[in-house]
């Protein structure tokens, strides 16, 4: 008897549970996915309102089509001071984007251009302080160029193309 009952109150809070739960859902007139040589993306019509909800370090917009972004972070191998020694600008950028270097020693120094998927798309040597990276021949989307000494890797920038 004891173990019935038992059964019974777990299905029953089973089914509260259940009913508590909901997905996103919208009405949507249309949607779909569009393909083209610079990337995908995925789209939906029909959703009119959306509101951003914001905080000290959380931002959350409702809708049906988020963005999403991933960040790796990486361990910084020695840390005595703030010494900003690489600065890529205007970001986000139309044509030309710079690479600013201040560094006295650019002899070993490169830099690799790469689309939101990982493809890479350009790779330079830097020879000078000022470096500029023709962009507007490139359709609008995130793009990251890494800055490597030999093999390893000293800063990446997230650059947003318009």
């Amino acid at each position: 008897m004891r173990l019935r009952r038992l059964k019974i109150n777990a299905i029953f809070l089973l089914g509260l549970g259940l009913t508590g739960l909901q997905a996103q859902t919208s009405v949507n007139t249309i949607g779909g996915n569009a393909w083209g040589s610079g990337g995908s993306a995925s789209y939906s019509i029909g959703q009119v309102f959306y509101q951003t909800h914001s905080r000290t370090n959380t931002s959350i917009t409702e809708g049906v089509q988020q963005p999403y972004e991933i960040l790796v972070v990486t361990q910084i191998e020695k840390v005595k001071g703030i010494n900003l020694t690489f600065s890529a600008y205007p970001n986000p950028t139309i044509d030309i984007l710079t690479l600013e270097v201040k560094k006295s020693d650019l002899s070993n120094l490169n830099y690799q251009l790469y689309n939101i998927q990982g493809k890479l798309l350009q790779s330079h040597k830097i020879t000078e302080p000022k470096t500029n990276i023709i962009m507007s021949h490139l359709v609008p989307s995130v793009y990251f160029i890494k800055v490597t000494e030999g093999q390893k890797e000293i800063k990446t920038f997230k650059i947003n193309k318009n």
